[in-house]
């Protein structure tokens, strides 16, 4: 599909096997699931660019039930992450059982947009080159968390990585939680690590804290972001991508980075308080936000 989009997210479908003591569930994940779902209804023209096995192309068919544009391409694999829970939930064992073909250049050679978003899964899912080209074409967001992840004898490790500051020189917006932040830069301090990723060349840096809320740095300056606490906690599974996808569309909407990140955190709010991905709409964010600072929502009825 050829065109211009505001917003253009690449990122492998994953199949995800779940074990707990109770349970075995296959489900579909990955950052472009959780990211295309959340930014469906926001009103922009979005595009999701990824790659999957043949056996799991039957999600692709139901998100483009859902109206989302998509291109899928065909892999050998689809990526198979085994995700292990004891009794104990934060103590996650994650296995990949297959990988997925990384991208290539002629896949998204027709494609033009505002934004580029990556979410790669894995260390090798993107090259240099490739994200390279993406950058002389548009701003490029990426979340960092894929190429910390390591693949060993099918475990998953996290772990820094050669190229990072090839990459991150041709990155516009940057997305780590406190914990990547820190094996990317050293740094423990946030405000210490933020200012070095820029000083490696990212414009705009987003660290989310979870309970803490999240903080951006950009042309000097930092934002705080105040967290939305949500009335139940139900899932938190793509709760980051949600996040990014609230962001980013308030900033391709000309928000600044104070309103687009507590859009943003709102948002990852509501979507904890649900199962699965997130399906609202931005009047059900403002809502909330509105509710949250003890004021009565009026919204557009249109």
């Amino acid at each position: 599909m050829i065109g211009m989009y505001d917003i253009c997210c690449v990122g492998h479908i994953t199949l995800d096997k779940v074990i707990t003591p109770k349970s075995v569930k296959y489900m579909p994940g990955g950052t472009s699931y959780y990211f295309s779902n959340a930014i469906r209804n926001m009103h922009l023209n979005y595009l999701l660019v990824t790659s999957l096995g043949d056996s799991e192309m039957q999600t692709v068919d139901a998100l483009r039930s859902l109206g989302i544009n998509i291109n899928a391409y065909q892999s050998a694999w689809s990526v198979y992450f085994e995700n292990i829970y004891p009794e104990n939930l934060d103590q996650r064992t994650q296995r990949v059982l297959h990988k997925a073909d990384p991208f290539t250049t002629a896949q998204i050679k027709d494609v033009e947009a505002k934004i580029f978003h990556l979410g790669p899964l894995l260390a090798d899912d993107m090259s240099v080159g490739f994200i390279k080209d993406l950058s002389l074409r548009g701003r490029v967001s990426l979340d960092v968390q894929g190429f910390l992840r390591t693949v060993k004898n099918k475990s998953v490790e996290l772990s820094d990585w050669r190229e990072k500051k090839e990459i991150l020189e041709s990155i516009d917006i940057l997305k780590a939680n406190d914990e990547e932040m820190e094996v990317v830069t050293g740094c423990k301090d946030i405000r210490a690590g933020a200012s070095l990723l820029a000083e490696w060349g990212v414009k705009e840096v987003v660290i989310t804290l979870g309970s803490k809320g999240s903080i951006i740095y950009t042309d000097g300056t930092f934002y705080d972001i105040p967290v939305f606490v949500p009335h139940n906690i139900a899932d938190t599974t793509g709760c980051g991508d949600t996040y990014m996808a609230g962001y980013l569309s308030q900033r391709v909407l000309g928000e600044k980075p104070q309103q687009a990140g507590e859009f943003a955190s709102a948002m990852a709010a509501l979507k904890i308080e649900t199962h699965g991905p997130f399906t609202g709409t931005p009047d059900d964010v403002f809502r909330f936000m509105l509710k949250k600072n003890g004021e009565i929502p009026v919204l557009d009825k249109a």
